[in-house]
């Protein structure tokens, strides 16, 4: 069975893919508001606690470890969701790793990614990922040149993640994948 939503048929259950699911925090929302979620991370423990979450909010995740720079997506998906993982991804994997996301988009469907960005006047911050690979203004956004875009912004907020403020440069998107 099947909705209509602004003029297009989606399966009555929209999948969603969480790359980068961390803990699970993310995922559980989206199951919990009835989408159909996998959900992967490169941490064997925070598949843990994504499950651990899951079980215990009384939803189903099919959670699952994989490394980001590995991961190629066979199915597709309604929604692509990624928040704070992005940097990750090895600069020389991104033209094939985002043609592997966009390619496995539904029409019509939607990837929403956010990216922490580098500028010059922002001092790195003191938890910063030794493993990331900096992304720069605009640079997310362009990838989408070819869908439509519902909403971008870049935005600079204040953090406490390592217990010492800082702050961040992020880039967001929801790009809509275009239907013919």
């Amino acid at each position: 069975m099947a909705v209509v939503h602004n003029g297009l048929m989606w399966p009555k259950v929209v999948n969603v893919l969480d790359i980068g699911c961390g803990e699970g925090r993310n995922a559980v929302f989206l199951a919990r508001n009835g989408y159909d979620v996998d959900a992967f991370d490169l941490s064997d423990e925070g598949i843990k606690k994504t499950r651990a979450l899951a079980a215990g909010t009384g939803v189903k995740i099919n959670a699952f470890a994989a490394d980001l720079n590995e991961v190629r997506l066979n199915d597709e998906y309604d929604i692509l969701f990624s928040t704070g993982v992005l940097h990750c991804l090895m600069p020389e994997l991104r033209d094939e790793i985002f043609q592997n996301y966009k390619s496995h988009t539904r029409q019509g469907g939607l990837n929403v990614f956010t990216v922490f960005v580098k500028k010059p006047f922002i001092a790195e911050a003191p938890d910063a990922d030794p493993n990331g690979h900096e992304w720069r203004s605009g640079e997310l956004l362009n990838r989408y040149h070819d869908w439509r875009i519902d909403w971008s912004i870049e935005e600079i907020f204040d953090c406490m993640s390592s217990g010492i403020p800082h702050k961040h440069c992020v880039n967001r998107v929801i790009a809509k994948k275009p239907t013919s």
